[in-house]
């Protein structure tokens, strides 16, 4: 499955070939999914090759080709200029408009609910947001309070030292700001998403690991988006 990003800007190169018979440069894909900086270009490119939709022909500057289109793809179906993710979607990249509320109606005798997992967050290297239900878990009520909260799996190291580890569960309440040293779903450049503690450095913002193996990201506020916030982990032992 490919995320949002993935399918816009294969969609994107498939219907610029079809009218001028030439891929379209880094630039142009940028510009056509509003991204921030050519890295995240990069990154899909790199993903689309990996799942076979596309390949890059050696020799050639700016030579792509298109193997494969979505299986739900129609002509009618168009990538989408100015589109602004956050935190959840398709398989791996939006934000979210926002998660799906917690189910309180789905309740054990008062004391649990029901919280919508919404796919995988990466502590360490930041990956694509998901933003697909895949399921829901039963959590106690005291454990989230008030608010709409959803819950991510947890792929990476970089925050073990806050005691949070790859393959947790983490339950997060639905924020758009925080306070330094809360730990935060923050979306990159509207593209990556990742759990890491918040810090302001000057007018900047600090993504901060807990495990000394990373270093700590700074970036300008136009470029991070506060997803929510950290109230709860559950952990399962095998």
């Amino acid at each position: 499955m490919l995320t949002r990003k993935q399918q816009e800007l294969l969609l994107f190169i498939h219907e610029r070939m079809k009218e001028s018979g030439v891929p379209p440069s880094f630039d142009e894909m940028k510009d056509a999914l509003d991204l921030a900086s050519k890295s995240g270009i990069h990154r899909l490119i790199t993903a689309l090759e990996e799942r076979g939709f596309i390949r890059r022909l050696p020799n050639r500057a700016r030579a792509l080709e298109v193997i494969k289109l979505p299986e739900a793809y129609s002509p009618s179906i168009q990538p989408r200029r100015g589109f602004a993710p956050s935190v959840i979607e398709g398989s791996l990249g939006k934000a979210p408009p926002p998660p799906a509320p917690t189910k309180s109606a789905e309740q054990d005798n008062g004391s649990s609910v029901s919280v919508p997992v919404m796919g995988r967050i990466a502590a360490g290297v930041p990956i694509s947001a998901i933003q697909n239900n895949t399921h829901d878990i039963t959590v106690p009520a005291e454990m989230i309070g008030s608010g709409d909260h959803y819950a991510l799996e947890v792929k990476g190291d970089s925050m073990i030292e806050a005691g949070i580890l790859d393959g947790d569960t983490v339950i997060i309440r639905n924020a758009s700001n925080a306070n330094p040293g809360d730990i935060i779903v923050a979306l990159v450049d509207d593209e990556e998403a990742t759990l890491k503690r918040f810090r302001r450095r000057g007018a900047s913002i600090a993504l901060e690991a807990a495990n000394p193996a990373y270093e700590t990201r700074i970036f300008p506020p136009d470029r991070v988006k506060i997803q929510g916030k950290l109230v709860g982990l559950i952990r399962r032992y095998h």
